[in-house]
C-alpha cells in the first residue's frame, strides 16, 4: 500500500481540511457541521458556522450553534462533507417538527424497551441491570 505524499499521521492529517465543510460525530451521538477553522495537537477542532444536524429516518433539522469548540478525545469521526452530492432520499424538515419526530422516536423505543421488559420478567427473567455511570441516561435531552 502506498502512502499518499506526504503522509501525515494522526490528528494533523486534518490539516489539509482547514476552511472546509466538516461533518463530525461526537462520543454522545451529536452531528455537527461547519467549517474546520483550526486543530491542535490534541485534535482539538474549531468548526465555524456551525449546525447541529439531527436525523431521524429520512428526515433531517439544523439547528444553528455558531462557533464550536469540540475536544478531541470526543470526535469518533471527522469528515468533508459535500452538499452538493448530498443523498436525493434526505429531506429537511424545521427544528421544531424534527425536535417533535425525535421525541416521538424516542418515546417508541422506550414503550418498546418496556414491553420487552415486562415480556422477561412474564418468563421470570430479570431485565438487565442499567450501568450507574450512563451518563446519558434515558432522556436524550
Amino acid at each position: 500500500m502506498e502512502l499518499p505524499e506526504p503522509f501525515l499521521p494522526g490528528a494533523i492529517s486534518l490539516l489539509e481540511q482547514l476552511d472546509k465543510k466538516m461533518m463530525v460525530v461526537l462520543r454522545d451521538g451529536k452531528t455537527l457541521v461547519g467549517y474546520l477553522r483550526t486543530i491542535d495537537q490534541f485534535a482539538n477542532l474549531v468548526l465555524h458556522n456551525t449546525v447541529e444536524r439531527i436525523h431521524v429516518d429520512n428526515y433531517y433539522g439544523d439547528i444553528s450553534r455558531g462557533i464550536f469548540l469540540v475536544r478531541g478525545e470526543n470526535v469518533v469521526l471527522c469528515g468533508e462533507i459535500d452538499e452538493e452530492n448530498r443523498p436525493s432520499n434526505l429531506i429537511q424538515v424545521s427544528v421544531s417538527k424534527i425536535l417533535e419526530m425525535q421525541q416521538a422516536k424516542f418515546d417508541q423505543k422506550r414503550e418498546e424497551n418496556q414491553a420487552k421488559i415486562e415480556a422477561m420478567k412474564a418468563r421470570g427473567k430479570l431485565p438487565p441491570i442499567r450501568d450507574p455511570s450512563d451518563i446519558l441516561g434515558d432522556d436524550p435531552f
